[in-house]
């Protein structure tokens, strides 16, 4: 088994976090794990991505070639597209869909999700509305986490008590909220997908 996942935003988004998260469920569970992050000018808005590999053999590189992907985790709708060609043709793309707009000539939304809705699996979710409406504005990257958790080859579970460590030293109220928005944004791409058939495609 291996799983490759591109995971990008910008500066403030908390895309760092989210590939941590992912990374020690996954070395939780007794996987290989490699991590590659690219650092933008994040205190600006500046693009940051990471590579994470997970498998149950040896992983030789911590880069994932172009076409490789078995997912891209984004926390910004923009971008996902910058990397859509490192997605397999079985890929799945899971995305937010509230730009952050750091650039003089951000494209028009339309055209952004309606080339993101050309990938054959993906799912699109509102994650600041999302975390809102769940109690933390502040939570929308762990929506994005709950929305993927679902193809991951990981128990939700050991993601859950990983949130919980990563929110732990700022209180039961945080790591509650943070769960909170996880399990918003796991049952939202459920009922927006069909998983089930994804899955087994």
């Amino acid at each position: 088994m291996r799983y490759d996942i591109i995971v990008a935003g910008v500066g403030g988004q908390g895309t760092l976090s989210v590939s941590s998260i992912i990374a020690s469920a996954a070395m939780s569970e007794g996987l290989n794990v490699k991590q590659s992050e690219l650092h933008g000018m994040s205190q600006r808005g500046g693009a940051v991505v990471a590579h994470l590999r997970i498998s149950d053999k040896p992983i030789a590189s911590d880069m994932i070639p172009v076409g490789a992907a078995s997912m891209i985790l984004s926390m910004e709708p923009l971008e996902s597209l910058r990397y859509l060609n490192y997605l397999s043709v079985d890929g799945m793309l899971v995305t937010s869909t509230d730009p952050m707009k750091n650039i003089s000539n951000y494209p028009e939304m339309d055209e952004v999700l309606r080339q993101i809705e050309l990938t054959p699996h993906h799912v699109l979710l509102d994650s600041d509305q999302i975390a809102k409406q769940s109690g933390s504005s502040h939570s929308g990257n762990m929506v994005m986490v709950g929305a993927a958790s679902h193809f991951l080859p990981l128990k939700t579970e050991t993601i859950e008590k990983f949130i919980s460590k990563m929110f732990a030293r700022k209180g039961e109220k945080v790591v509650a909220a943070n769960l909170k928005a996880y399990q918003a944004g796991r049952e939202a791409a459920g009922s927006n997908v069909d998983i089930a058939r994804i899955q087994n495609a």
